[in-house]
């Protein structure tokens, strides 16, 4: 696959781009407009203390390499819609503010949807990462057929974030009992938020099991000091999902080095 320079997406530079407006569809804020005519909105609350981001949709088409195994089989032009952000608030002032949004979510507006509902691919897709801080998407992909599998359950009702049942989580050999709650699977998030008393509880297991220095670092409390040998000793995590599906958790901890080790 041929790799291309990107850029900063900007509707100004695209001759394809144009305003979603309020009598579309696909406008959830459209009520809101004073006119049909109106540029469509768009605002999205995040699941961190006031974190949203805010702007306004537009459609466009994205270019796309169809592959097929291994093999580049062509290029095609995929009508999608998308948020350029103008305003952020929350988490995102003091971190890295995302410019805009690009669904990939279970909604009707969402890219995987739109692409589906045009025929161009199944509706699903994977994200795959690197160790280089980067990754790819794949549109379509429905994964190896002895992947395990997890049915979604609805938050609030809804199907509009992709939430799963953990019924027990596992710090090395100890799972508790009665440890379930829902998960929100984010591609957007760059942390593991856990409901407060079981992130307690977890924190209290891993201590427990962790065999290094603490390092007291202000909103951090599962912080050690340890060398390369000791990174070979920290406690496995798993969740156990529905079915009896059990996700282990792959590099749990984030590693600073700095001489010694810093995790």
């Amino acid at each position: 696959m041929q790799d291309k320079d990107l850029n900063e997406y900007s509707p100004a530079r695209s001759s394809s781009s144009k305003h979603l407006s309020c009598s579309h569809q696909l406008c959830e804020l459209g009520p809101n407009c004073r006119s049909p005519k109106e540029h469509c909105p768009y605002t999205v609350n995040y699941y961190s203390e006031n974190t949203s981001s805010s702007g306004f949709l537009f459609e466009d088409q994205l270019h796309l390499t169809s592959v097929g195994g291994h093999e580049h089989q062509g290029s095609v032009l995929a009508p999608i819609v998308i948020g350029c952000g103008s305003k952020q608030s929350g988490n995102y002032l003091s971190g890295a503010a995302p410019d805009g949004l690009m669904g990939l979510g279970p909604g009707e507006i969402s890219v995987p949807s739109l692409l589906a509902k045009s025929g161009f691919v199944p509706h699903s897709f994977s994200l795959c990462f690197g160790k280089s801080n980067s990754g790819t998407i794949f549109f379509g992909d429905k994964g190896p057929e002895n992947q395990r599998r997890s049915s979604f359950v609805s938050l609030d009702g809804n199907y509009n974030t992709y939430v799963v049942e953990v019924q027990h989580y596992c710090v090395g050999g100890t799972c508790p009992k009665q440890s379930g709650f829902q998960a929100l699977v984010d591609s957007g998030s760059s942390f593991t938020f856990l409901p407060s008393e079981i992130f307690t509880k977890v924190v209290t297991e891993f201590e427990k099991q962790m065999n290094a220095t603490r390092l007291a670092i202000e909103d951090f409390p599962c912080c050690y000091k340890a060398s390369s040998q000791g990174l070979l000793n920290i406690p496995s995590m798993k969740l156990l999902l529905a079915a009896n599906q059990s996700f282990v958790i792959q590099n749990p901890m984030f590693t600073i080095s700095s001489g010694q080790v810093s995790i």
